[in-house]
């Protein structure tokens, strides 16, 4: 019996490793991506989307839906350009991923961040998922040579990304200076500012930036996990006399077709490396997860071999992998298996054995992106191929609370965002804003469209704190009690 290829996780359907011919019939005209088998959930997926949408008001603080006329794979917030009263105004990055009818794009939006407790319950009410939301403006469009798989932005500087596409290298882009361009079929692709190598194989989604000093981590088809310093390139530059390094915001004023080799190649995984990320603390230590199923912790410092390893983290495919900056001990993981797993760094051994803390076991289908709130230590969400993005709150774990609640609602999870009609490939917390969230789906078969971008925050009333939240319901309680009385 024929072996099928393995399925390439987190990609819109019918997507290949190549953009050669993609997007193609028979006949070879160009064609709408063709659905996977993942659709025969469709139904589940209707019925819990309209669920959701009837009780949208009681749920939400703010949201906006805005259709997208491709499938974006990733959404990252930048800098925040303007603060207002009612409003903030703050760039957010997405990708166009085509059907090569129209070249493949990265956008930079202006986004409208309507502030707590400002929108009106008919506001939050009215969601048009098919249309554009007027929140989101097109600021600027870059041509990407590829498909955009993965965007991050560089912390020192958020005008500053990283990209990874179907190959090797790594591309950064200053996002300011690159000049705005027309999508058109035959046009030229935007230049990047500087390219990273040291890939020998494809790189296609482990991607992460440092948050102390401007490194970059990567991983590949090539089982490594490679290493750079923006910063040695801007060294080059100064020693040539051509620009200074003390800023960051010049890190990629450079010549055209610069490029920077790595600083350190690691080598432990068996398979592709699928995602990477920084600890918190140190530009030195990292972390990255694979095919292979492990969950692999290195140290720069000590050289290119694993420090601590967890061999069998998953039963399948860990797609991807977050660090907890505000306790570095936790470590999360995504899998195919539909789980996530937290780890102790504590207990992690370099013969690699390794024990959840806890397994959460609330999607029904890969989980494709899991991330540390940046407001609460002890919450994350997850986003899975269900259609649902999950936040979870590991103190919650093993409370009795009598709450009148499902008992089947898996340990952890207290909010369950299912405004997405298809899987979410990707989402970020908003630093600049507790509790809000960007989150992308690509849901074309539902909608008019390539996919969906959401901006949402759920009422304050279930982030706060508990006792908090008790004396204002009083309050309002005892306000209702005195209109009755007067009318």
């Amino acid at each position: 019996m024929e072996s099928t290829p393995p399925r390439k996780r987190g990609r819109p359907k019918g997507s290949t490793t190549s953009t050669k011919g993609k997007g193609k019939d028979a006949a070879g005209t160009p064609s709408r991506i063709k659905p996977s088998a993942a659709h025969k959930k469709k139904p589940v997926v209707d019925e819990g989307y309209t669920r959701w949408k009837q009780v949208v008001p009681l749920l939400y603080d703010w949201i906006a839906s805005h259709n997208l006329t491709w499938p974006s794979l990733s959404c990252r917030w930048g800098p925040v350009l303007e603060r207002g009263a009612q409003k903030n105004i703050q760039r957010l990055y997405l990708s166009e991923q085509t059907d090569r009818t129209q070249p493949n794009t990265l956008i930079i939006a202006n986004c409208d961040v309507v502030k707590c407790r400002v929108a009106s319950e008919s506001h939050i009410a009215n969601i048009n998922e098919d249309a554009r939301s007027p929140h989101v403006k097109t600021y600027k469009t870059i041509l990407h040579p590829g498909e955009v798989n993965r965007i991050r932005e560089l912390h020192q500087n958020k005008n500053i990304i990283a990209t990874h596409t179907d190959c090797p290298e790594v591309f950064i882009w200053d996002v300011e200076a690159q000049p705005n361009r027309h999508a058109i079929l035959g046009a030229e692709d935007s230049r990047p500012d500087l390219v990273l190598s040291g890939h020998q194989d494809n790189a296609e989604f482990a991607l992460a930036m440092c948050r102390a000093v401007p490194f970059v981590l990567s991983g590949g088809k090539d089982k490594s996990v490679v290493l750079w310093s923006i910063q040695d390139h801007v060294s080059t530059l100064a020693n040539a006399g051509t620009q200074s390094a003390e800023t960051a915001s010049s890190i990629v004023k450079a010549a055209d077709n610069s490029t920077v080799g790595p600083r350190g190649i690691f080598q432990g995984h068996t398979d592709t490396v699928e995602d990477v990320q920084f600890s918190p603390s140190s530009s030195q230590q990292f972390c990255s997860v694979g095919d292979d199923s492990c969950l692999i912790i290195w140290d720069a410092r000590i050289g290119s071999d694993p420090v601590d390893k967890v061999e069998k983290a998953h039963d399948a495919d860990i797609h991807c992998v977050d660090w907890n900056s505000h306790d570095e001990n936790y470590i999360l993981t995504g899998s195919e298996d539909n789980t996530v797993c937290m780890f102790d760094r504590r207990n992690i051994s370099a013969s690699g054995v390794g024990i959840p803390v806890h397994k959460f076991s609330g999607h029904n289908a890969a989980v494709l992106s899991v991330q540390w709130s940046p407001d609460k230590c002890s919450v994350f969400g997850s986003s899975a191929e269900d259609g649902l993005l999950n936040i979870w709150d590991y103190e919650k774990v093993g409370q009795k609370e009598d709450t009148g609640s499902d008992p089947d609602t898996p340990a952890g999870l207290f909010f369950k965002h299912a405004g997405h009609r298809d899987k979410v490939v990707d989402f970020h917390w908003n630093v600049d804003d507790p509790w809000t969230i960007a989150s992308v789906s690509d849901d074309g078969e539902f909608a008019d469209g390539g996919g969906t971008l959401q901006i949402w925050r759920m009422t304050d009333l279930l982030s706060r704190p508990q006792d908090e939240v008790l004396a204002e319901l009083e309050k309002f309680k005892d306000h209702v009690s005195e209109c009755s009385k007067t009318s």
